[in-house]
């Protein structure tokens, strides 16, 4: 299933590609083949097949599940019931994800082969891009990664993001050279757990090689910007560093010291006189290309809710072209984006046939409320109530223009497990279906790796307002966008309130208005709280007070773009900048949250 290859060899890698895409049908099939021959025993899918090893049999039997339904055999495993349960294979550890069950993030199951399998797609990465652009062996790549919190499980195993799983594994620590994948982050940089040192060695280091750097870029477009933002906070020191050849005193880490002076090795004043003409300037419009001439493009993921940050990464660009290269998650890695110097509104990504079993339900586009959605076509029992029979798309059937739910079969343990991805189909390389991302289901909120939806959004308000309420104001209605004009963003909720028995606006308390911020974010789930207080990706939480009748406008501003009238709902998320401007025009007042909420490792 995973074909051996020199990733040094262009060639060989980009016929291994054509292979995968021309072959779809027959290599999926062999995909489910595999995984239902493995694991037929293991308890969960037993009690469906009853031993058989029969690719029909499995698809009228195997429910699709959302992780709710597979939550109470994930929590087995974390609390030392054997990994037997779901996966023939062991499981070595437990990928936590961004989205939330019951506030505390998801956790995936790993194996050792599932490394493997990441090690397989990243290099199919580099001959896609050596395709496009040339010379990338000339040079390195000022990629900024970090790793993440962790906890140890009762059965203990390690639970992790998918992220700092890999980078902490022996796959990635001991790579093979790559000619085309040389970075200017030593390893116990990117390994450091202290964010702050971590990234100020990332970038000094970025800084010493920068006339060897050919790309630059983070995994996210937000974390990116916030190193953007971090060396606008922080070049002088930087500068100084270089000037000196030694590096900061608070650097205390022993590993990122020790590579980093390395590193600097002597002072360079010339060097840093030249990066402080260039930092010192007025405006920073253009910086990346000036600090790091030689650079061909900036690589982060742009699609979904980080397309929010492509005018920011315009500005600072310097004209390079934005790369997403793929789409991937803590169930497993997906796709690649074949055509990777496309626009980051035209970018699609490649299903790779050998990396999961891919199923799809059909979904349709509702422009209904003043915005686009898209919902479920009847087959979500959480939407519908109704415990209805699902029937999916093979990932071979799947018709152009059409919107689909990603579902995936994985070798990890997953079975028609409901990823909650809304894709578009946007075209065909060879016999594999390209794919537009459309957004997650039922997330309305998103700066960083968080994802707040609806439902979440809801509770954290009833909350808050029970603390307005008990002076006699009524929060009449609510509406929220992710703020991301500066960094890092942060959450707007939008509040209409009124005095009881009259249409009066109440005079406001701030520290009253500030406790009603700081209770909202301690409602949001781990994920949000761990972004606002570990990683500093999230700036505090604000409420914006609207005049009276404010949300009377917002309808009518809906109906006016094609709303109906009869069957209007505020919606709970913002998008449209016209829709954003009619309620800013209208704010009476801005509260900010003024202490980060609480958060710990689960």
């Amino acid at each position: 299933m995973l074909p051996d290859y020199d990733p040094n060899d262009n060639e060989a890698g980009m016929k291994i590609l054509e292979d995968l895409t021309q072959n779809v049908h027959q290599i999926q099939k062999l995909v489910l083949e595999e995984i239902i021959t493995r694991n037929a025993h293991t308890e969960y899918l037993k009690g469906f097949l009853n031993g058989q090893c029969d690719m029909q049999v499995f698809k009228n039997k195997v429910p699709v599940v959302n992780y709710e339904e597979i939550k109470p055999y994930i929590e087995r495993i974390a609390n030392a019931d054997s990994s037997n349960i779901i996966s023939a294979e062991p499981i070595i550890e437990l990928l936590t994800s961004s989205g939330t069950s019951g506030g505390q993030p998801k956790m995936m199951p790993s194996t050792a082969e599932d490394l493997h399998r990441k090690t397989f797609f990243y290099n199919l990465l580099v001959p896609v891009m050596n395709k496009y652009v040339n010379g990338l062996d000339e040079g390195k790549a000022m990629y900024l990664l970090f790793v993440k919190p962790e906890t140890k499980t009762p059965s203990g195993l390690m639970a992790r993001p998918v992220l700092t799983s890999y980078y902490k594994s022996s796959n990635f620590k001991n790579r093979p050279f790559n000619r085309f994948n040389v970075y200017t982050s030593p390893d116990e940089t990117i390994l450091c757990s202290d964010s702050k040192q971590s990234m100020y060695c990332q970038l000094l280091c970025g800084l010493v090689q920068r006339q060897d750097v050919l790309r630059v870029g983070a995994v996210f477009a937000s974390a990116f910007l916030r190193a953007i933002k971090f060396l606008e906070d922080n070049w002088k020191e930087l500068c100084s560093n270089i000037r000196a050849g030694h590096v900061s005193d608070w650097i205390t880490d022993p590993g990122c010291r020790n590579v980093v002076s390395l590193i600097l090795s002597e002072p360079d004043p010339e060097l840093a006189d030249s990066i402080e003409h260039e930092c010192s300037s007025e405006s920073w419009e253009g910086i990346i290309k000036k600090l790091w001439p030689r650079t061909k493009y900036i690589e982060v993921i742009v699609t979904g809710s980080m397309a929010q940050y492509v005018s920011t990464l315009e500005f600072y660009s310097g004209g390079l072209p934005l790369v997403s290269t793929m789409y991937a998650s803590s169930e497993c890695y997906f796709g690649i984006n074949l055509k990777p110097l496309s626009k980051p509104s035209d970018v699609s990504y490649s299903l790779i046939p050998n990396m999961a079993y891919f199923e799809f339900l059909p979904v349709k586009k509702n422009h209904e409320d003043g915005i686009q959605d898209v919902q479920c076509n009847g087959v979500c029992k959480e939407n519908c109530g109704d415990d209805v029979n699902v029937e999916t798309v093979d990932l071979v059937d799947v018709k152009l223009g059409q919107y689909y739910e990603l579902v995936v079969t994985t070798f990890t343990g997953l079975y028609r497990y409901r990823v909650g991805d809304i894709l578009m189909v946007t075209g065909f390389h060879n016999k594999a279906p390209q794919f537009r991302f459309v957004h997650r289901r039922n997330v309305v909120l998103s700066i960083d790796t968080d994802k707040t939806n609806e439902e979440d959004l809801l509770k954290a308000v009833t909350k808050a307002k029970v603390i307005v309420e008990s002076l006699g104001f009524l929060l009449i209605e609510y509406t929220s966008y992710a703020d991301t004009s500066s960094i890092p963003g942060h959450y707007v909720i939008f509040w209409e309130l009124t005095s009881k028995g009259s249409n009066h606006l109440p005079v406001l308390d701030p520290k009253l208005m500030e406790q009603c911020c700081s209770v909202v974010e301690e409602s949001l789930d781990s994920v949000y709280r761990r972004c606002r207080r570990k990683d500093n990706s999230i700036g505090p939480l604000e409420i914006r007070v609207v005049q009276h009748g404010t949300f009377d406008a917002l309808m009518d501003f809906c109906v006016s773009q094609g709303s109906s009238v009869n069957q209007y709902k505020t919606p709970r998320c913002i998008k449209s900048g016209e829709a954003i401007n009619i309620l800013d025009s209208r704010v009476v007042g801005r509260f900010f949250s003024q202490n980060a909420p609480p958060w710990e490792p689960v």
